[in-house]
């Protein structure tokens, strides 16, 4: 008996290592499928970077527009902004020297890198530059012609080498049609002042093309191929409003002919509070307070130029001349500024102060203005000069009628 409860005891004991160890085995194999299944540590995914260029001369909603469609199209956006001396061997002088140009391209919201003195065309060279240095996977441009005094295509070399994308034009605005609106204004503002100013005033706040209202090609009032939609509209905006206790800064003006002295102005506003609320005044009350000739972009074209901007966190489309105590607390403001350097810098003398409410309130603060630039200073730059510019104007219209002639020829139409 002794013998037989012995040998149970050890048949007992090795069953329970064979137990011990098997459950090991199997515990071990489980927890090893378990960390086979876990998801690898994935090498993180280099972000697509994309490139655009441009003169980007006397810049405005088209041009911002077409930034915001090539950022859609990669994770990065890096823009190239062409030389002045290139801009003159290649277009004609530029309204806008370089620097406020890096300006305007640096503030608009959908950029990341600015590039100074980009090449008018893609040459092998900065091609590869783009490549090897910006790491740039594809270069955008939009489907409206490139072309070279010499008639050939500047994307011809990124669209070979098969890293070329294209976007959609933005139709109804360019910089030649901006430049031809003021230079219209210096033709029928020769002609003597007794102009029919209301016609005048319809021409710049509606803008022009080569149609009229009433059909023909005469001296009609012309109309903008622009049509301002909700989407548009949409598209620009932030979509986010300020939060509960949010410092509320507001600036308001006409803001036409967007340019580098506004962009500085809203960028130290923006810096004195969490929100920058800004207000666009309507062509009525443009062409009322600064003559029949102005605006030259209308309220929406103005709208979206600023919509762009980095700074702007929202606008009032059509805000009124005076800031009452009734818009002060719908829009919880804190702070109303105003610039030194303005068109209308002599509000303070005005029988009816437009900021007087703000004033009585001590909300109101006079910001020095960074630039001594206002929209009659891009205005008397084409006015001085609008021989060359007209000059300008005629052969970007003949390069691309040459252009599309040619193009029809290839294609047998």
């Amino acid at each position: 008996m002794g013998w037989e409860g012995e040998n149970t005891q050890q048949q007992s004991s090795r069953f329970l290592v064979s137990w011990l160890i098997g459950g090991l085995v199997i515990g071990v194999s489980v927890l090893g499928f378990r960390f086979a299944a876990l998801p690898k540590n994935k090498k993180k995914k280099r972000p697509i970077r994309v490139y655009m260029d441009g003169c980007f001369d006397v810049m405005h909603y088209g041009h911002c527009n077409a930034l915001r469609q090539a950022r859609t199209l990669g994770d990065q956006l890096v823009v190239g902004v062409v030389s002045d001396a290139e801009i003159t061997a290649n277009k004609g002088p530029p309204v806008t020297p370089l620097n406020e140009r890096m300006i305007m391209v640096s503030a608009v919201k959908w950029v990341d890198e600015v590039i100074p003195d980009a090449p008018y065309a893609i040459t092998e060279e900065f091609m590869r530059k783009l490549f090897d240095e910006y790491n740039i996977d594809y270069i955008i441009h939009g489907d409206d012609p490139c072309v070279l005094p010499d008639g050939t295509d500047a994307y011809a070399l990124a669209k070979k080498a098969g890293r070329y994308k294209q976007i959609k034009r933005t139709e109804g605005v360019s910089s030649t049609d901006i430049v031809g609106r003021m230079l219209l204004c210096v033709r029928e503002r020769s002609t003597g002042d007794n102009h029919n100013h209301s016609s005048l005033q319809r021409q710049f706040s509606h803008g022009h093309s080569h149609k009229s209202e009433d059909g023909g090609s005469g001296s009609g009032t012309r109309i903008s191929h622009f049509l301002p939609t909700s989407r548009r509209i949409v598209q620009f905006s932030n979509g986010k409003g300020p939060g509960p206790d949010a410092r509320i800064i507001y600036i308001d003006g006409a803001f036409d002919l967007f340019h580098a002295g506004h962009v500085e102005i809203l960028r130290l506003a923006r810096g004195l509070g969490d929100f920058l609320l800004v207000g666009i005044h309507t062509d009525q009350t443009i062409s009322a307070n600064r003559g029949a000739h102005r605006p030259i972009m209308n309220l929406h074209e103005r709208s979206l130029s600023v919509l762009a901007c980095r700074y702007a966190d929202e606008v009032i489309i059509g805000a009124p001349w005076e800031v009452s105590k009734d818009m002060i607390t719908t829009f919880n403001i804190s702070l109303v500024v105003h610039g030194t350097v303005a068109e209308d810098s002599d509000f303070q003398k005005e029988k009816r102060n437009p900021y007087a409410v703000p004033i009585s309130l001590g909300i109101f603060k006079l910001l020095e203005s960074p630039l001594d630039i206002t929209t009659s200073t891009i205005i008397r730059r084409i006015v001085s000069n609008h021989e060359a510019y007209q000059k300008r104007n005629e052969r970007k219209a003949e390069s691309e009628r040459r252009y599309y002639e040619d193009k029809a020829y290839v294609s047998g139409d």
